[in-house]
Order: structure tokens, then sequence, then C-alpha cells
């Protein structure tokens, strides 16, 4: 009977221990990403990895995904805890406006600014295309349909004056495909959107006779009035094959956002957690590669911050 009741003491705290950790209820966080075959998985996975190993009390893992919206929409059902996305469809959710039109999701906040995806539009020097409204007329790939990439295509080229699409001859192809159609002379340019480095685009630079566009003032001050998303960008000199100067364009900053939901003291943990880490997070996601604290809320659209984030930003003097 001892031998039996010492057993059931055991069995308690083993249950006890699955339920609290050092008085702390176990969180469990399902963090979706997106495709397998793009940066965002393996960036999910080692931010979840990071968190399970650093903070006892947390279970956190990270799924494939459709994507941002597929999060965002995941994030209002319930279904996800912590996810990324860009900030111009965060904006959206947040303010039930564009893809998510009538379905405001007011518990969404933001745990953080990582790094940006700017767009990237490649022209071949033969189309004597400079800005972006000189491609009237002109073949260009903007994406598929329905894609953020034909988006932006959208918002920019009505930004510049022309009617989209009927001012230009779109084809709703994918990078890839795009550069092959430039490199055989059936497309003047395309619209690619992706970090820096992409391959699209150094393919197109390197084996396509193409040029980076860079942006006028004026076109990126008129999208500014319309779409708070939108931040100015540098691409350096020598970024990519034959580009010899620096090229300024848009871009939209890639955040990571949680909801009211989850409590102000898990968030706090994980944000402390992720910053005090990213370096090491850096190694293996290049998309981390300078990416800094003291940016963590610049460019978020004005989006708010979960309380959790903005007891850790005023900790280290982010926020006065």
């Amino acid at each position: 009977m001892k031998k039996l009741l010492k057993s059931l003491a055991t069995l308690g705290i083993i249950l006890s221990m699955s339920v609290s950790v050092f008085g702390r209820e176990r969180v469990t966080i399902n963090f979706p990403t997106a495709a397998t075959t793009g940066a965002l998985y393996p960036l999910g996975a080692a931010i979840t990895n990071l968190w399970t190993t650093e903070l006892d009390y947390i279970r956190a893992n990270s799924q494939a995904s459709g994507g941002g919206i597929a999060n965002l929409n995941l994030l209002s059902e319930g279904e996800a805890q912590v996810s990324i996305a860009i900030s111009s469809n965060c904006y959206e959710s947040y303010t039930g406006t564009g893809v998510f039109n009538g379905r405001k999701n007011e518990k969404f906040r933001i745990i953080g600014g990582l790094y940006y995806n700017p767009n990237q539009v490649v022209v071949t020097r033969d189309s004597d295309v400079n800005s972006l409204a000189q491609m009237k007329g002109k073949r260009f790939a903007s994406g598929a349909l329905g894609s953020s990439t034909e988006g932006e295509s959208n918002v920019h080229f009505t930004a510049a004056g022309l009617e989209y699409p009927s001012d230009l001859r779109i084809e709703n192809v994918g990078f890839a495909e795009a550069v092959g159609m430039m490199r055989n002379k059936q497309l003047d340019g395309a619209w690619i959107m992706a970090a820096l480095g992409n391959a699209a685009v150094t393919e197109a630079t390197s084996t396509a006779g193409a040029i980076i566009l860079n942006m006028e003032d004026e076109v990126i001050d008129e999208l500014k009035k319309d779409y708070p998303w939108y931040a100015n960008f540098i691409i350096p000199a020598g970024t990519y094959p034959n580009q010899d100067e620096d090229v300024q364009t848009t871009a939209i900053k890639m955040v990571m956002f949680t909801s009211t939901d989850l409590d102000e003291d898990t968030v706090y943990d994980l944000t402390k957690t992720f910053w005090e880490n990213i370096e090491k997070l850096a190694e293996n996601n290049r998309g981390l590669d300078g990416v800094r604290v003291e940016d963590a809320i610049k460019d978020i659209a004005d989006l708010p911050l979960h309380d959790g984030a903005i007891r850790y930003y005023k900790e280290i003097g982010v926020i006065n």
C-alpha cells in the first residue's frame, strides 16, 4: 500500500509538472510560416526551436502554410498564436480593409519588426525604360493573378500615373519564368518582391541584360499618401551583377505578430529571448542579417504593439 501511495504521489508530481513549470502554466504556440521552399519556413522553425529550448514553459511548433494572409486568418481564428507577414497584410487585417474587408481583427498585436522585403523591378536594357511611367505599352510580368506581387505592381504603376493593367501588356507569370522570357526577348520587365540577393534578380542582371529600375521620390511620396506601410529603401551598389550604382525603391517590413489572447508575461519572454539571440538566428537565416532591436518599431505602419513587447522595449530603451 505504501508503495502504491508513493507511486501515486510521484505520478501526481509528474502530472502537475506537465501543466505547470516553475509556477508558469505551459503555453503552446503554433507558428505558421509559408511554403517549405521559401525563406520563412526555416526562419519560423529556428525561432520556435529557440523559444522551446530557452523557455521551459513554452512548447512552440512551426508549420508550413499558405503565407502571410493565411497566417493572419489562422491568428484571427485562434489556430495560431504567433506568425510573420508583411506589414501591409497586417494593417489590412487589423483595420478590416483590403483582402480582410469586414473581418477586422482587433486582437492583433505586433511583437516586432524584422527585415524589409524590397520591390525590385528589373527591365531589359533594350527596352530603354528608366522609370515606371515609361513602362506604358511594354510587355511586363506582374506576378500571378491575386498575388502580393501583382498587388505591388498595381499600386506602384497607378502611383506613377498609369492605368493598371490596361496601359501595359501584362503576363501573369512567376519570377523564374519571367526571367526566362526576358532572356528570350519576350518580356521587357518583371516585378520581383523579395529579400536582397534574390536568385531571380541575380539571374536577370547577369544573363538577361537587365537593370534594376530606380523609383522617383514623387512616386514613393504618392504611394505613402494612401499606404502607410511603405518605406524608402536603397539597394546598395554591387548587390547584383552589373549594378554599379545605388538603386532607390520601396520596401515593406516583415513583422512578427501575435494576439492579445497571449498574456503579457509570455510575450515579454518571447520578445526578450528573440532579440537576445538575434545574431545566433541570423547565422542560418540570411534575412535577419543586420536586423537590429533598435529598429524593431520602425516602419510598422503604426500598428499596435503587444503590452509584453512594449515592456521589453521600454526596459532596453527602444521606447522612452
